[in-house]
C-alpha cells in the first residue's frame, strides 16, 4: 500500500492528536534511521503505523486481541491498553499490506521494547518517545540528544523514566518493560 493511502486509511482510524504524533514518530524514526544507517522507507512505514491500534476503545482492544488469537500476558488482561502495539502490527499486516517481519516486530514492541532489539525495534522505540509533538517530560531534551549519539544509552533513559513513572502511577507494569531495562542496563554497565 502506499503512504498516500495509508496516511487517508489512519485519519479515519485515529484522532487528530493520534494522527499529528504518528507523523511526528514517522519523520522521526526517518531522521534516525539515516542516522544509523538503517532502511529508511521500513522506518518510515513502521513509525507512520505504530499506533494504528490505538485509538479503538480499551475493551475493545482485548476482544480484537482474543479474536485474532494474539498472545495476551497477564499486565495486557489486567490494562487492554498494553495490547495496542500487538493489534497494531495485525493491522499493520492485514489492514495495510504490510509483510515486513522487522517492520511488524517494531510495531508490536515499541511501547515495552525486549531484549535484544534489532536497529528498528530500536528506533521506533526511541521516535515514538521523542518525536517533536511529545509534550516536555521529565529529562525529553537530554534523551533527544542521546537518541541521536547512542540510541542504547537513550533506551535506558527511556525506560528508566517510563518504569519510574509507572511506579508511581500504576501497580500494572508489562514485565516486558521490565525485562527489557534489566538487559540493557546490564549489556551498557559501565556506559552509563
Amino acid at each position: 500500500m502506499e503512504r498516500k493511502e495509508m496516511l487517508e486509511k489512519l485519519k479515519g482510524k485515529l484522532s487528530d492528536k493520534r494522527f499529528v504524533h504518528s507523523i511526528g514518530v514517522e519523520y522521526t524514526a526517518a531522521c534516525l534511521a539515516m542516522t544509523y544507517k538503517a532502511d529508511l522507507q521500513k522506518a518510515r512505514i513502521a513509525g507512520l503505523l505504530h499506533d494504528c491500534a490505538k485509538c479503538l476503545a480499551t475493551e475493545e482492544k482485548l476482544k480484537k486481541a482474543e479474536k485474532f488469537g494474539l498472545n495476551i500476558n497477564k499486565s495486557e488482561r489486567q490494562d487492554p491498553e498494553l495490547l495496542h502495539g500487538k493489534l497494531g502490527a495485525y493491522y499493520a499486516k492485514t489492514k495495510y499490506g504490510v509483510t515486513d517481519k522487522e517492520i511488524l516486530d517494531a510495531i508490536t514492541y515499541h511501547t515495552t521494547g525486549r531484549p535484544e532489539m534489532t536497529l528498528m525495534d530500536k528506533i521506533i522505540f526511541v521516535a515514538d518517545y521523542i518525536e517533536p509533538n511529545r509534550k516536555i517530560i521529565k529529562e525529553l531534551p537530554e534523551i533527544r540528544q542521546e537518541a541521536f549519539t547512542d540510541i542504547d544509552k537513550a533506551i535506558v533513559h527511556i525506560l528508566k523514566n517510563t518504569l519510574d513513572f509507572l511506579r508511581e502511577k500504576t501497580d500494572i507494569i508489562d514485565e516486558m518493560t521490565e525485562k527489557t531495562y534489566i538487559y540493557y542496563l546490564n549489556l551498557l554497565g559501565d556506559k552509563l
